[in-house]
């Protein structure tokens, strides 16, 4: 028997190293792949309730879709597909609510958003979905049922939570591996870590569409990547927060190489400003062109950088939970 109304809360996450690698036509054939992220304390949040008309379906997002009679007829792909996998067809109403702007930030938030609505939907209709099963039916819908490029580890992030290591096998299998960490050393890497919003917003498909053009000529540098990917794992753990700066800027420069659009005169520009006022490394988050930079810095050297990139800074804490029902009646 369905719920009467269910909310979930699935965090967005910052990738640190190794983004690329999670993309099955580099892993399929030279993986593993490696990523090190973290999810955060910025959230998408999904209600699920009854329609008050039971033939109806009621979909709010940035638009609203009201009256739709048949799932074929609604408009966002990512609703339309987790309702068919779930058989639900009709007499449901879904909002969704971001705190951050919910397209092209680069901090995963397509796919926070469909972990969070299939954990919702599932719990309305009474069923348990572990963190494994709602990462898998997000990457099902996503990249098998519409086809949209792109690797694996948002879903993974959304769903699991934390700072993790995920390796992208051969096989399809993932491994996500929590990184050992005390909540005195995970505060310290918070205070090390700054976040800037760049005030654009871009597609990630389009730029993944023409990274994977050129996997193939760059595979030492996605070796090299991989690589860098458990040395950030390695650097979290001992906490030496020097050499993730370190790490941070070499993946950068590697990144940067992989294809056209992933970074412009603009961008570089606010990096050069962030290393030369005292960041040790940086980075764009997600795929590239625009969204949101992370950099690596000193407390000491925090004020300093701010200035010199004179963006917005976002603050943030790491979220240590994933994807969880928060409201059930």
């Amino acid at each position: 028997m369905s719920k009467h109304l269910v909310t979930t809360k699935t965090p967005l996450r910052i990738t640190f190293t190794g983004g690329g690698t999670d993309l099955p036509e580099y892993y399929t054939k030279h993986g593993p792949g490696a990523v090190v992220s973290a999810t955060i304390n910025s959230y998408i949040y999904i209600s699920v309730s009854k329609h008050f008309y039971p033939d109806e379906l009621r979909i709010s997002y940035s638009v609203t879709e009201n009256a739709i009679k048949n799932i074929n007829d609604i408009k966002h792909p990512t609703v339309r597909e987790a309702l068919r996998l779930l058989n639900i067809e009709r007499g449901i109403q879904i909002v969704s609510i971001t705190e951050i702007p919910s397209k092209g930030t680069g901090l995963g938030s397509s796919s926070s958003f469909i972990v969070g609505l299939l954990n919702a939907l599932h719990a309305w209709k009474g069923e348990f979905a572990s963190p494994k099963q709602l990462a898998e039916e997000a990457v099902y819908i996503e990249r098998e049922v519409l086809k949209e490029k792109g690797g694996k580890q948002d879903q993974y992030m959304a769903a699991y939570g934390g700072i993790n290591l995920m390796e992208f096998m051969k096989s399809e299998e993932v491994s996500v591996k929590p990184i050992p960490i005390s909540t005195k050393l995970r505060k310290e890497l918070e205070s090390n870590l700054i976040m800037f919003y760049t005030g654009k917003e871009r597609s990630s498909s389009e730029i993944h569409e023409k990274q994977v053009l050129g996997i193939e000529k760059n595979i030492e540098k996605y070796d090299r990547m991989r690589e860098i990917a458990y040395e950030t794992a390695d650097s979290i753990t001992k906490g030496d927060w020097s050499l993730l700066g370190k790490l941070f800027h070499e993946n950068w420069l590697l990144k940067k190489q992989l294809s056209g659009g992933i970074t412009n005169d603009v961008i570089d520009n606010y990096y050069s400003k962030a290393i030369n006022a005292g960041a040790s490394g940086g980075k764009l988050i997600g795929a590239g062109g625009s969204g949101f930079l992370l950099f690596n810095v000193t407390p000491e050297k925090r004020k300093a950088v701010t200035s010199a990139i004179n963006l917005q800074e976002h603050t943030f804490e790491i979220e240590t939970q994933g994807s969880r029902v928060i409201y059930v009646e």
